[in-house]
């Protein structure tokens, strides 16, 4: 059974903060045993902060792949696209700008379905296993109970034969992560602001609640999940 551990961050700058020095310690300790590290990190602005301060974290970037849970199908430089903020961030300048980014294949491809397909081979060509195992997976949650790109109501959260797929929420074709894969990573952070968000995060915690109408209990990884949540988001629990 998945056990979450709820930290109360004072406010999104808080969060932020956080967040930032909790992704860089488990880079740390992943490096002090092994050549590289993966992670695979969310978009959206909650976590923009906790980017920007991760990038000025002093660690052996080059030994750090980064990749996203999931993007909107758009070019890169769209204001929609999630590369384009990681880029606007972590990686903007500084030390985190030495990772290897592994951006999602977009609008170079003739589809979604093609994207996705080719997302899948270079998350597997990377992280060992099967499916493939992320060292840390940040995720957000969104007020309908999505994570990732995997919202109620769509084909993609019933996707387990793939490592990744197209999701469609909010009028945008989507490419993300499945839920084996999500529920894979060694360690897995969830980043919750705002109080549109805390019937969410209640739902999310309750262990009645149905994953077909919050997607985010799909993710289901071995090690307690981390919920990082502002005052706002927590105020109900």
């Amino acid at each position: 059974m998945t056990t979450y551990k709820v930290e109360r961050a004072s406010d999104p700058e808080d969060l932020a903060r956080r967040a930032a020095q909790r992704i860089a310690s488990h880079i740390d300790l992943v490096l002090d045993q092994r050549d590289r590290v993966q992670i695979a990190l969310s978009g959206g602005s909650t976590p923009a902060i906790a980017y920007r301060l991760l990038g000025q974290e002093r660690l052996p970037w080059d030994r750090v792949d980064v990749f996203l849970g999931d993007e909107r199908w758009v070019d890169a430089s769209d204001e929609a696209s999630n590369a384009r903020m990681l880029r606007a961030t972590l990686l903007a300048e500084g030390p985190g700008s030495q990772a290897a980014f592994h951006p999602v294949p977009t609008v170079k491809l003739p589809d979604p379905e093609a994207s996705a397909e080719a997302y899948a081979k270079l998350v597997q060509e990377t992280c060992a296993g099967d499916p493939p195992v992320f060292d840390l997976m940040v995720l957000g949650l969104g007020e309908d109970g999505h994570t990732a790109s995997l919202f109620p109501g769509t084909d993609a959260p019933a996707v387990v034969d793939r490592w990744a797929t197209v999701g469609r929420g909010k009028g945008l074709e989507r490419i993300t992560l499945t839920a084996p894969v999500l529920s894979s990573a060694r360690e897995v952070i969830f980043l919750v602001s705002g109080v549109g968000k805390q019937v969410a995060l209640k739902r999310l915690l309750d262990s009645a609640e149905s994953a077909e109408r919050t997607p985010a209990r799909l993710v289901q990884p071995r090690s307690p999940i981390l919920v990082l949540a502002d005052v706002a988001a927590a105020a109900e629990l």
